[in-house]
């Protein structure tokens, strides 16, 4: 009896994006007009433009680079915009205008709370995450991409969530529950 689907733990960066660039796997859709691109001073996934006519840079990352791939997607976002003009000198029929918005669009398969505060703080015009997860069924590989929302970024007054093994991020080994602070006492703190 065959197996069902499982989720894998990571799958090849060129069986990634050939996933990525499958029709439904990316909401919104891009249509995409490069791979695997040689950018500031590392590879850029994809390129790509969206329905809304921002150009997106795609930055795929692996369990715990979430933190450093902020800083790589930023870098490829500061180098993709300046270079927008010339690609239509070389591509005119490319579907976005040489001013367009750039934004960066990280994909990992968690994010830390830092990386999600830092992602509020830009604001969804530099960068917006999603999870990945690379998911087998058989011989076939594929990927499930699920976009991180506003709501799910925690805001700087909110707690960060207790670890998922249950433990604490404290080293005391108290919990937020233990501490009972309210809102306004936490503020005091940060």
């Amino acid at each position: 009896m065959p197996d069902g689907p499982r989720y894998v733990g990571s799958l090849p960066r060129p069986l990634v994006r050939a996933a990525l660039r499958r029709s439904g796997t990316l909401e919104p859709a891009l249509r995409v007009f490069a791979e695997d691109l040689l950018g500031a001073d590392a590879t850029i996934d994809l390129v790509g433009v969206d329905p809304e006519g921002r150009v997106v840079v795609v930055q795929v990352g692996e369990e715990g680079e979430d933190r450093s791939c902020v800083v790589r997607a930023l870098a490829q976002r500061a180098w993709v915009r300046p270079r927008l003009g010339d690609w239509l000198q070389l591509a005119p029929s490319l579907p976005f205008q040489p001013d367009a918005p750039v934004v960066a669009w990280l994909l990992c398969p968690r994010f830390s709370p830092d990386t999600l505060a830092a992602a509020r703080e830009l604001g969804s015009d530099v960068i917006e995450l999603s999870t990945l997860r690379g998911i087998q069924n058989g011989a076939e590989a594929t990927v499930l991409v699920e976009r991180v929302t506003p709501a799910r970024i925690h805001t700087a007054h909110e707690p960060f969530p207790e670890p998922p093994d249950g433990g604490s991020r404290f080293r005391s080994g108290l919990s937020q529950h233990d501490l009972g602070l309210g809102p306004d006492e936490r503020r005091d703190f940060e």
